[in-house]
């Protein structure tokens, strides 16, 4: 290279060593590219509470099953309760969720619990049906509005006159801020759903307008959660809103642009009738 440097210009020998200098590269064609887009997380997560997963409770009691289901997102939270005595022993728990089941996929022959949490009265909070904690899960725990929502059991029997313990509904709105906020939910607001299923509220298609944080009679025919527990959701909802960073009004579902086809309500049953897990749509 230098003897052949030395038969060139000065000039031109200047600019070949420029070329080739070590260190050196030629500027690279601008890309065209367009820029990867920013994903903005939901400006109001809650913190995730402590979860214990299914494997403490179910054992080596599973049963096969097929896979689960999933929908885009959870943007609506329902409260029940487990029908179940309330003075248990809270070191009982996992049995008891055991025993629920297994009566589940036993004589109802479900294909996993229903719930996709339970909540105990020390308020301990159990992950319930498989699929993963983080992701939106299909439950089945509230027919004709099992998709794009997650199920909350609250661990006993909460009729009028019953006691529903402070760390209980402390730990249902710490778990429903953090779920719903995964999707900027506002758990004081409202949300449209469109019913799956004729056998709820709602007609099958139509589009309803429900709580974000709702009761499992908002959307079936029942009485469950309870009214002792039905009485305490103004009082979480606002609570999940406050660890979810939320001071200002509540966030409801936008206006529609065509009026939903609604159903009227119906009168609920004197006892909770139970979802059927099979739907699928």
């Amino acid at each position: 290279m230098v003897v052949s440097l030395a038969c060139l210009p000065a000039l031109t020998a200047v600019l070949v060593l420029a070329l080739y200098a070590p260190g050196e590269e030629r500027p690279a064609a601008a890309r065209l590219d367009r820029p990867a887009p920013v994903r903005i997380p939901p400006a109001h997560r809650a913190p995730r509470p402590r979860i214990v997963p299914r494997a403490v409770w179910l054992g080596t009691a599973g049963r096969t099953q097929p896979p689960p289901r999933y929908d885009d997102k959870v943007v609506a939270v329902f409260l029940h309760h487990t029908d179940s005595p309330g003075g248990y022993d809270c070191a009982d728990a996992p049995r008891i969720i055991r025993y629920l089941y297994a009566g589940q996929t036993g004589a109802r022959k479900w294909d996993d619990i229903g719930y996709n949490f339970i909540v105990d009265r020390c308020g301990t909070i159990y992950e319930g049906r498989a699929g993963g904690i983080d992701r939106p899960v299909t439950g089945a725990h509230t027919q004709g509005f099992n998709h794009r929502t997650a199920g909350i059991a609250a661990l006993g029997t909460f009729t009028a006159g019953a006691t529903v313990p402070r760390a209980m509904t402390d730990a249902i709105a710490a778990l429903a801020a953090w779920k719903l906020g995964l999707a900027d939910i506002d758990p004081r607001g409202s949300v449209r759903l469109v019913s799956s299923n004729s056998l709820s509220r709602y007609r099958a298609g139509t589009t309803a307008v429900l709580p974000a944080l709702a009761g499992h009679t908002d959307g079936f025919m029942t009485n469950c959660p309870g009214a002792a527990l039905v009485a305490r959701l103004p009082e979480i909802r606002e609570k999940a809103a406050r660890l979810q960073g939320r001071t200002g009004p509540a966030r409801t579902a936008p206006a529609r642009t065509a009026p939903a086809r609604t159903a009227p309500a119906r009168t609920a049953p004197a006892r909770s009738a139970p979802p059927r897990p099979k739907e699928t749509s």
